[in-house]
């Protein structure tokens, strides 16, 4: 139960922060829970390869290629979903860190907590 309501919560943060956006559309609210299903897929397998094959670059900037990192996964989530568009590289990167912190924020506001 505590997945579906963070899952829905991770859908209104990408709502709102396609709206905030002009680079990034998302068609509905189904695509944006496909996208935050995606995404935490993503994040689960491609994500931990994707950090551990660039440990070296991510300790020489001292953690910043992290944000890199999302932003390639917001891209391929964006080749992935046809209802989910982002307009570049630029994009991707500043979408990630918005959506990062309304996700903070809503899951902060509802009292759900993360079970890791």
């Amino acid at each position: 139960m505590n997945f579906i309501v963070r899952l829905l919560l991770s859908a209104l943060a990408v709502i709102i922060v396609s709206y905030l956006l002009p680079g990034v559309y998302v068609e509905g609210f189904l695509a944006a829970v496909i996208l935050a299903l995606v995404l935490s897929l993503l994040n689960l397998t491609i994500k931990p390869i994707l950090i551990l094959l660039t440990i070296p670059l991510t300790v020489f900037t001292l953690g910043l290629f992290l944000l890199v990192i999302n932003a390639l996964i917001i891209l391929m989530a964006d080749a992935i979903i046809p209802g989910f568009e982002v307009a570049g590289f630029w994009w991707a990167l500043l979408f990630s860190l918005l959506l990062s912190l309304t996700n903070a924020l809503l899951t902060d506001i509802s009292g759900t907590k993360r079970n890791n």
